[in-house]
């Protein structure tokens, strides 16, 4: 099957699970209140939705393989910042678990696709 759309990507519909499982997270009270860390989390899962979207829409495959590169380190943005709202008792260990499993598929995904797009360059 050839990809023709940005949302067919597995990439990009796992980094929306993401970014939907932070939303959820932070909008609890407590973290909320945390304007800092919430929106900055919020803005790191939005980043690698986002960045996949707009590389693939991009020209050319060179352009779409950074925008991949700076979509897997916004994932890692995302995991070091659940430690900040574990560390905080914003979230249990238990969402935090699972939630940074998610973000590290999510990266690893992101980096198989980008391994993907090297190598047709």
């Amino acid at each position: 099957m050839t990809v023709q759309r940005f949302e067919d990507l597995v990439a990009w519909q796992k980094a929306r699970l993401l970014t939907k499982q932070i939303y959820i997270l932070t909008a609890s009270e407590r973290f909320s209140r945390d304007y800092g860390l919430k929106d900055q989390i919020q803005r790191a899962a939005v980043s690698a939705m986002s960045n996949i979207a707009e590389g693939f829409e991009r020209s050319g495959l060179p352009e779409f393989h950074q925008f991949l590169v700076i979509a897997k380190g916004s994932c890692a943005e995302v995991r070091s910042q659940l430690y900040v709202a574990l560390d905080s008792a914003y979230i249990s260990k238990q969402e935090f678990d699972e939630t940074y499993l998610l973000a590290e598929e999510v990266g690893k995904i992101i980096g198989g696709l980008r391994a993907s797009v090297k190598r047709q360059i």
